[in-house]
């Protein structure tokens, strides 16, 4: 149970508080490359700042804050320029770092006016990497940008799905360090609401988490295994500090302010060795609704699952109440490396997980299980009973919502017709 002042510090995420400080030295993804190709400026809020995202006509991306420096209009409803973003409302022009670069009028009635150079927006890098647009907001130099080699694996069909959930980032990421949710969030708790009252999944027996150079290792093992299954032998990444990944997939949670975040979920899989060569044009970005037309919350797939069991604990989760448990020791950690960090930065140091030399940024390898065949392929046979790919090849399993015309897109990739999974009946791993 943490204190008030504790559960305070890990959850506050706007400017100048110590959590948004240290989030911020971290880069995040923050939308899809793919979101501009028909139209070039996006409303964004991360951090509690409200800005715009552009693609200028040079192709490269800014990030600003979103109000004009002259009387506050809303850059939004600008236009873009060669390298900037010019306000609809009197034509001032800002570049990528947010630096005013010509006001019309007054250069025409004042050219050697001094205030020119005193306007400025604040204004961040923005990398685009794997199909997604990254955004640094920190205050010192940025980190590398991490390389992870699963971006750059072959003949892959990848897609970026986002969702905006209205909690705070922290109990998001909790999640990550919970393996004994799967037992219940994923594979008891679906079976019962399906009407089938046969046996419980097997029961987790036993879990570990510990620290690795990029975050955390969370391993276990469930009734029917031991320590040599990949669950524990290999285990599974949670990013520091607030990524997942799982070999076919990342997750990120990144703060929109204290009460919203930002789900994005990098998705990709290998097509099978009868499709390759394979090389996908353009990777796909598309938003999962978690309400379905009635106004549910819905439940059906395991995002999904994840997304209601956030939102259940408020808008911001009152750690001063909870009875924690054996099954909560990656929690426990989780909240105790954070609070290290906020105390390393607080005397000047790095936060965990950072990587400052290029020269190990390069193709940097993950704990991943079944890794050489989500990076190399397999048969289409084989790849349909293979326990991780599977599942994936014949249903997208993990967010509510695909629009139709990625779902075609993925099955002309994979050439199959997918088909659907009894999913109270799959047990996702």
């Amino acid at each position: 149970m943490l204190s008030a002042e504790n559960n305070r510090l890990l959850t506050q995420v706007g400017p100048g508080t110590p959590m948004g400080g240290l989030l911020r030295s971290y880069w995040h993804p923050i939308a899809g490359v793919s979101e501009f190709d028909a139209k070039p400026i996006k409303q964004i809020r991360l951090f509690g700042e409200d800005l715009v995202l552009f693609k200028a006509l040079n192709g490269e991306f800014g990030l600003v804050s979103s109000r004009c420096a002259h009387r506050g209009s809303n850059l939004a409803f600008g236009f873009v320029e060669e390298d900037g973003i010019r306000c609809g409302y009197h034509g001032w022009c800002y570049n990528r770092r947010g630096e005013c670069s010509n006001r019309p009028f007054e250069e025409t009635v004042a050219p050697n006016a001094s205030r020119l150079k005193t306007a400025k927006l604040d204004g961040y890098p923005v990398i685009a990497k794997a199909g997604m647009l990254w955004a640094y907001m920190g205050s010192g130099p940025a980190p590398q940008l991490p390389d992870w080699e699963t971006f750059g694996w072959a003949n892959c069909y990848t897609q970026v799905i986002i969702a905006e959930i209205p909690c705070n980032w922290l109990q998001c990421q909790e999640n990550s360090v919970d393996p004994v949710h799967f037992e219940w969030m994923h594979n008891n708790g679906p079976q019962r609401r399906a009407g089938d009252y046969g046996p419980y999944s097997p029961k987790t027996l036993d879990l570990q988490i510990e620290d690795f150079e990029y975050g955390l290792i969370s391993r276990r093992y469930r009734e029917g295994t031991d320590a040599s299954t990949p669950l524990w032998s290999v285990g599974r990444a949670i990013l520091w500090p607030n990524g997942w990944y799982f070999g076919h997939h990342f997750e990120w949670k990144v703060p929109i302010d204290d009460t919203h975040t930002l789900f994005v979920n990098w998705s990709n899989l290998h097509v099978p060795k009868e499709c390759e060569p394979y090389v996908q044009e353009r990777i796909p970005t598309w938003y999962a609704p978690i309400k379905d037309e009635q106004g549910e919350w819905i439940i059906s797939h395991v995002g999904n699952q994840d997304i209601v069991a956030w939102i259940s604990q408020g808008p911001i989760a009152d750690r001063t109440r909870e009875s924690l448990g054996a099954s909560d020791r990656g929690v426990v950690m989780l909240r105790r490396r954070l609070l290290e960090d906020l105390e390393a930065m607080a005397e000047g140091k790095d936060p965990r997980g950072l990587i400052r030399d290029p020269e190990r940024n390069v193709k940097i390898e993950l704990p991943c299980i079944a890794r050489d065949d989500l990076m190399n392929g397999l048969p289409r046979t084989e790849m349909l009973r293979h326990q991780v790919m599977g599942p994936y090849l014949r249903e997208f399993y993990s967010m509510s919502g695909q629009p139709a015309e990625i779902k075609a897109e993925f099955e002309r990739a994979m050439s199959v017709k997918q088909t659907s999974l009894e999913l109270h009946k799959f047990v996702p791993t």
